[in-house]
């Protein structure tokens, strides 16, 4: 390395010694556990989880470094009062938890993993939010300045944990974060180029509401000083508006209107906009990807690498680059009917995207865990794509009335089922399926009624149907 990374080592001074606590076992937070032993912290870890259903090896190294703990449902009722110079919360842990902000009160600074990340980076940051799209759209970005030869650490909501490698961080290296609400949440501190890909409702099983979901993903901005760049989605109100908010240079994409400065998908034709001129940057049959909301997505990351990038570089990246597991991902053909894994479309939105994404005729597989969302909007696109419904989970339910209601409206008819199980859905979209239609398993919900993440609900449904004969 050939610079001294100051604020890490000032960080690492401070630690030594002091009380620290880490909130949750999650991906972000197991390896500051190696490293907090090495900078001597004197470290307690708190996990919502009994001791016997956290791995065994966790414990172990727990107990190797002699690390305190408290594990159960009501693990943190005595946070407060245990005098923490530094809290670390997992995403999933809300900076408003009344025992978090008692601990503030106290002295303690609540932080988070990726918060000193952004702190710390000696380097230029990306970051990426947004209701949909933000995996597909960081990849890309990522891609694109790998093309380029920037070397690149991709991280946040995806790819490793990062801030146990600032120390090999490099001032012309470059952070792309994919960054969630619950990350984004009561931070003080924006990327260096910021994007919202969209914002619609989302979480609001986990946010107060719909205001608070929104203003933690402004956060991705906030911070920003005029030298930064923020790229917005004109076609959504809400990140529309937020150009009257941003204090840096303000890039827009669009997949609806005809923009004067900017980019656009028009007719499937990216087009870079300056002044008025649009100039042809690339024809969307010549990539991988398929879908309007992904053709937007390639759009974004041009507008997000403009300034560090060549346009012709960030075309070939583009037109290499593979969709991201889990999303419209190809599993196979079987019988003249393909199929396809969108496990990743946890909201009516997604859902609408992925239905739109197709020509054929759809055998749809959706439902799962209710995040309190309305399902009225995916309502039309079923009844205007789908041919065969499948619903599974906690909102089958709410999917059928919507789409019964719309039906009824039409003066139209469905063939809908309703199924318990994963392998059950499977095997009646491959009675369902006829030659020339694809079947789309892409449930509008979250997973965790059945599965661990969307990530285990997609790789068993591709199991099930790999292993059809």
């Amino acid at each position: 390395m050939d610079f001294e990374n100051k604020k890490l080592e000032e960080f690492n001074e401070y630690i030594k010694y002091r009380k620290l606590a880490i909130i949750g076992l999650g991906v972000s937070n197991i390896p500051l556990l190696d490293y907090f032993y090495q900078k001597k912290a004197r470290l307690t870890v708190f996990d919502e989880r009994n001791k016997e259903e956290i791995p065994d090896e966790l414990i172990k190294k727990i107990t190797d470094y002699e690390f305190s703990y408290f594990f159960g449902k009501d693990c943190l009722k005595n946070l407060p009062n245990l005098n923490f110079n530094l809290i670390l919360r997992s995403p999933s842990c809300l900076p408003t938890r009344k025992e978090l902000e008692e601990a503030s009160l106290n002295g303690a600074l609540v932080t988070s993993e990726i918060e000193l990340l952004m702190d710390m980076a000696p380097c230029k940051i990306i970051g990426v939010t947004g209701s949909d799209g933000k995996t597909t759209t960081t990849s890309l970005i990522n891609s694109i300045l790998q093309k380029a030869g920037y070397k690149t650490y991709l991280g946040g909501n995806i790819g490793t944990p990062l801030f146990t490698k600032l120390e090999e961080i490099n001032k012309e290296d470059i952070l792309v974060l994919e960054l969630s609400s619950f990350q984004l949440m009561g931070m003080e501190i924006s990327p260096n180029i910021a994007v919202i890909t969209n914002i619609t409702p989302n979480h609001l099983n986990i946010h107060k509401d719909y205001e608070e979901y929104i203003n933690a993903k402004k956060n991705i901005f906030k911070y920003q000083n005029e030298s930064d760049t923020l790229v917005l989605n004109y076609d959504n109100e809400i990140t529309r508006a937020c150009k009257s908010e941003a204090k840096g240079k303000v890039i827009f994409f669009s997949g609806k209107e005809k923009l004067d400065n900017g980019f656009i998908v028009d007719n499937k034709i990216i087009k870079e906009c300056e002044d008025k001129i649009r100039k042809h940057i690339l024809d969307c049959k010549d990539v991988i990807l398929r879908g309007e909301h992904n053709f937007e997505n390639i759009a974004t990351a041009f507008a997000a690498t403009k300034s560090l990038v060549d346009i012709d570089i960030a075309v070939e990246a583009v037109k290499e680059f593979k969709p991201v597991e889990h999303r419209l991902e190809f599993v196979r053909e079987l019988d003249n009917v393909k199929w396809y894994n969108d496990s990743v479309s946890s909201s009516p939105t997604r859902t609408i995207a992925g239905l739109n994404s197709f020509d054929e005729e759809i055998v749809l597989i959706a439902g799962g865990y209710d995040k309190n969302l309305d399902y009225t909007p995916i309502a039309k696109p079923i009844v205007d794509k789908v041919k065969t419904l499948i619903l599974i989970g906690q909102t089958s339910d709410k999917i059928f009335e919507v789409v019964k209601e719309e039906l009824e409206k039409e003066n139209k008819k469905l063939d809908i089922y309703m199924c318990s199980t994963l392998k059950e859905t499977v095997d009646l979209a491959r009675k369902s399926a006829k030659p020339g239609q694809i079947i789309l398993f892409s449930p509008a919900s979250a997973s965790f009624d059945m599965f661990k993440n969307f990530a285990d609900r997609g790789n068993q449904f591709k199991k099930l149907v790999n292993e059809l004969s």
